[in-house]
């Protein structure tokens, strides 16, 4: 038995879909959700076999949810989406299934048996590849983290990317530090730094990056390192190394 989860924000899309999944006897619905955030709290719990899931919604969207998982714990997924030219050649490109709104039955019925082909012969490593490569398509066409998942004891918090005034970075796990409250969250740095807006962030310290408007003041500290102060008191340190960049990004000339 196929267990499947329903993620779309729209009440009639989940509507139809349900429908067509009652069809099918070896698929069981185990929930369905209208958001991004309601979705990662529904694969924790129910550890779904597939997900039809959909692409455009507000606050965390389809990609979201899958990087937010992470490799290794993805179910196999069928996206759901409005027209989009370079979704489309993505998802194509890719060997990834799709469906195009509204969902038409025959569509359904031959991306729900390529789920099965997926399930049956246990590719996952061939599926999470295929989805790695769709993914880092996207970076490059400016869809860069506008907000952070925080997930700890069974609660799922987001926040907002320009409102976090700098990162820290610990091992495997990195500090955002937000308005006077800190969020930990399991990422390298060097990993979130490729993911963030470089007209808004920028690495100050291998251990370190700043939002460039939560930036007050720069004081030299020595020949070739600075203390970079931060409009809510914080004081963090320059290195030499990314020093020009950093100077480059504010239009400072040494």
């Amino acid at each position: 038995m196929i267990r499947a989860l329903i993620v779309d924000d729209e009440p009639i899309a989940r509507q139809g879909l349900r429908a067509l999944l009652a069809q099918e006897k070896d698929v069981e619905i185990v929930a369905e959700c209208g958001d991004g955030l309601q979705a990662l709290a529904e694969i924790d719990a129910h550890a779904p076999d597939l997900v039809l899931l959909d692409i455009q919604m507000p606050e965390l969207d389809g990609f979201g949810v899958v990087e937010t998982l992470g490799p290794g714990r993805r179910p196999i997924f069928i996206f759901i989406t409005a027209y989009d030219e370079f979704a489309l050649r993505a998802f194509t490109a890719h060997a990834l299934d799709y469906l195009l709104k509204p969902v038409k039955a025959e569509a359904f019925r031959f991306a729900l048996q390529r789920a099965r082909d997926w399930l049956r012969v246990e590719q996952h490593a061939v599926f999470e590849h295929k989805l790695a490569a769709l993914l880092q398509q996207f970076p490059e066409q400016g869809r860069y983290l506008e907000r952070f998942v925080i997930k700890s004891l069974g609660r799922v918090d987001l926040v907002k990317a320009s409102e976090v005034d700098w990162i820290s970075a610990a091992g495997d796990y990195v500090t955002l530090h937000q308005r006077g409250h800190q969020h930990l969250l399991r990422a390298k740095i060097g990993e979130l730094e490729t993911r963030l807006d470089p007209r808004q962030f920028a690495r100050i310290h291998r251990s370190t990056i700043v939002r460039l408007e939560a930036i007050k003041s720069l004081q030299a500290a020595s020949t070739d390192d600075y203390l970079v102060f931060l409009k809510n008191g914080a004081q963090l340190n320059l290195s030499r190394s990314y020093r020009d960049r950093l100077f480059a990004l504010m239009q400072i000339s040494v």
